[in-house]
């Protein structure tokens, strides 16, 4: 008996995905509940799971299409009748090849393909991101071990076996080098492959917002030397008593609660012709995930301790890694931080966030000359940046914003007084 497979309720006002990777095969064996598809929404990759266990029928869909919300994508064959099934099927060409072993050299060579095949990853599912950065550094994955769901790779996986060297080059066979040594002079070859649906409506959203909103952004530096300070002073007694790392990131969403409470323009938002102003803040914190980065909502920051801000933000970190972020997480959001420091970035102009009217970048923290009492010293010094909505923020204000936000970090006690 076949049972239908279909497309789960995605999230409020989602009605449609894109079918981004089959898990499983036809006739692989499946158990109830376990991942045989990945669908690609606005915002998370959602994973479809077997209703019940059985074997891996007909797919219905192919990679790419568009399905709806309760549309049938594939039939699963259902109990110990379809496995057993399954289980037959490669038994039957052993016999038929039993009486021709006596012809000495086919029988070895179907041999080989299978354990080639298995030794070159072909049995590990790996998402479009992984697959392409292996093929770039032309890496064996099953060498690499994986920390995602069901011990799957991740490109920090990859990324983090290839920066400490444990990462294993796939052995070329011979017949695959004489094609290589063919061509003379450097390769000009070109791979061309589909956005993904949160790709798209990542760059429509970006174009949408320089289109409709006058964003302007502004600079200013801050000295991060108290907080590093108190960061390495109390870092241990705070790992051990909450249970998470102290990062930089509590101080600056305290700071920026603190700051968007004196300047109520940078927290709210247009609509039609009114201005939207939100008694609370839910910030936007800029995450990265095996398919980029992704966008959860810390809700009513500016009631959260530094350490509650902490737990959150590792919470969204660990799932985003896991692609177990919900569509319900990040919706909404009033305000956005994003930290391209901890990938090396010394300044940038972000872009906001529709429909935000304010988003703070953080950069790389690194040791510049500074004049202080008349001498020259170095400092841990980071650029910060406000992008902001001309339309409804003026000059002054977001000046202000990011004095604010400057006076909270360098001297951390105000974060504490409310000052």
């Amino acid at each position: 008996m076949a049972t239908e497979v279909k497309v789960p309720t995605l999230g409020e006002s989602v009605t449609e995905a894109t079918v981004g990777q089959w898990l499983k095969k036809p006739g692989d064996a499946v158990k109830i509940d376990e991942p045989i598809a990945s669908l690609e929404t606005d915002k998370v990759a959602v994973e479809v799971p077997s209703p019940v266990a059985g074997v891996l029928g007909e797919l219905l869909v192919k990679e790419g299409d568009t399905v709806n919300v309760g549309a049938v994508i594939a039939l699963v064959q259902e109990g110990a009748a379809g496995a057993a099934k399954a289980a037959t099927a490669p038994a039957a060409p052993a016999k038929a090849e039993a009486p021709a072993a006596t012809a000495p050299a086919p029988s070895p060579a179907p041999a080989a393909a299978p354990a080639a095949a298995e030794s070159d990853g072909g049995a590990i599912t790996l998402s479009p991101a992984v697959r392409r950065l292996v093929l770039e550094h032309g890496l064996d994955p099953s060498r690499i071990t994986g920390t995602g769901k069901d011990g799957r790779l991740t490109k920090d996986d990859v990324m983090a076996a290839i920066a400490a060297g444990t990462a294993v080059a796939v052995a070329p066979s011979a017949a695959p080098a004489a094609a290589v040594a063919a061509p003379s002079g450097p390769s000009r070859a070109q791979e061309r492959v589909k956005m993904t649906r949160l790709r798209q409506t990542v760059a429509k959203r970006l174009k949408e917002a320089q289109n409709n909103a006058a964003i302007l952004t502004t600079f200013n530096d801050v000295d991060m030397t108290a907080v590093i300070e108190a960061r390495a002073k109390y870092k241990d007694l705070f790992e051990k008593k909450h249970g998470v790392r102290l990062g930089f990131m509590g101080f600056f969403v305290k700071a920026a609660c603190m700051a968007l409470k004196d300047i109520p323009g940078v927290n709210a938002q247009i609509e039609g012709d009114e201005i939207v102003y939100n008694d609370f803040v839910d910030v936007s914190v800029a995450v990265s995930a095996p398919n980029g980065l992704v966008v959860p909502v810390i809700r009513n920051a500016e009631s959260m301790s530094i350490a509650e801000i902490e737990k959150t933000i590792a919470g969204f970190g660990k799932k985003a890694k896991d692609g177990t972020l919900t569509m319900e997480e990040m919706k909404g959001g009033t305000f956005t931080i994003s930290n391209g420091g901890v990938f090396g970035s010394l300044m940038s102009t972000p872009i906001l966030n529709p429909p935000q009217s304010g988003v703070l970048g953080l950069h790389r923290i690194e040791q510049r000359p500074v004049v202080l009492n008349g001498q020259i010293v170095a400092r841990p010094m980071m650029y910060l940046a406000l992008s902001y909505d001309h339309r409804m923020v003026d000059g002054r204000e977001a000046v202000t914003f990011l004095a604010a936000i400057k006076n909270a970090i360098e001297d951390p006690t105000r974060l504490l007084i409310d000052l």
